[in-house]
């Protein structure tokens, strides 16, 4: 059996394990992202964890194939290189992201591929996880921002400049406030984000009156639970627009499931609840059956999406 290196390289936490051909994680570690110290640095240090794992693998005897990468970033999958990039992580856009592994790692360039996290994240679920078994998949994530992927027939759609999958930066009726559109980190403004991330949840609760102190949308989520009527209007109307902007791209894009992921939908009934029910009151009918499961994978997910993008490339030797 064939295996590979799936890495998961965020703005906070750089995780990577050895996985098999049928999507298991066999090994795994994590270490922090030098999210702070440029590109080269953390090329450095996510080589150094890739190399490490790649002998723990052929030390058990396994043939690792090669490497993948899922990064925060706009990422042109054909250069391997990051187009663009928030302040999450300083001097990480113009990084040469699959050249600059290959050259630490000794590597041939082909056998380290690349592709922005949430669509390894959505890929890792459509092999492996919720939507395993599926022709195509919509993959929603809400947590500190909101993402997305459409992945059809074992591929994501990266879109012609490889910023698919923005589906938090588009307009919703529930992002206002008095009349006017709230904010975006994007630096627009009216967006799906803007009212039904993580940090907008608590922005909600702030701006409907609460009195009580919460730090962060689990602190929200807590005074929700128990019995804080302002708390709770706040998650249900973050919920609600969470529901009706994927209701809307189902529309659109008609998958044969919905994921819905992040650490939102970890909260459980009191966020999927109204979300879902925001998101079936916007399909049109002939969706009406459409599956919204949510994901399976968890944090291995984008370490296993990650992995596919080798394993399901043109055979290759395993690495020496």
């Amino acid at each position: 059996m064939t295996y590979a290196i799936g890495v998961d390289l965020g703005g906070t936490k750089t995780a990577a394990g050895v996985v098999s051909a049928a999507g298991e994680v066999l090994y795994s570690e994590t270490i922090p992202t030098l999210n702070r110290d440029g590109g080269e640095a953390i090329l450095d240090a996510t080589a150094a964890l890739v190399s490490s794992l790649i002998s723990k693998a052929q030390a058990g005897g396994l043939d690792v194939a090669g490497v993948g990468v899922g990064s925060a970033g706009v990422i042109d999958t054909a250069r391997g290189v990051v187009v663009s990039a928030t302040d999450a992580i300083l001097g990480w856009a113009g990084t040469e992201l699959t050249g600059g592994l290959a050259v630490r790692l000794g590597l041939d360039p082909a056998a380290v591929q690349a592709v922005n996290d949430v669509h390894a994240h959505a890929l890792g679920e459509a092999w492996a996880g919720a939507a395993a078994g599926t022709a195509s998949s919509l993959l929603v994530a809400f947590g500190t921002g909101v993402g997305g992927s459409f992945v059809l027939n074992g591929r994501p759609v990266l879109g012609n400049r490889y910023a698919g999958g923005h589906v938090g930066h588009f307009a919703s009726p529930y992002a206002y406030h008095r009349g006017k559109p709230l904010p975006c980190v994007c630096g627009g403004a009216g967006h799906v984000e803007a009212v039904a991330s993580g940090p907008a949840v608590l922005q909600s609760y702030v701006r409907l009156g609460g009195k009580e102190t919460a730090v962060d949308a689990r602190g929200v989520f807590a005074l929700a639970g128990a019995g804080n009527a302002v708390a709770a209007g706040a998650v249900d109307w973050g919920a609600s627009a969470a529901g009706q902007a994927v209701g809307g791209l189902a529309n659109i894009l008609d998958p044969e499931v919905i994921v819905v992921s992040g650490g939102l939908s970890d909260a459980g009934a009191p966020w999927w609840h109204p979300m879902e029910r925001a998101l079936r009151a916007e399909l049109l009918p002939a969706l009406s059956g459409l599956p919204v499961l949510p994901a399976k994978l968890g944090n291995a997910a984008a370490i296993v999406g990650a992995a596919r993008l080798v394993l399901s490339a043109p055979s290759t030797p395993p690495l020496s």
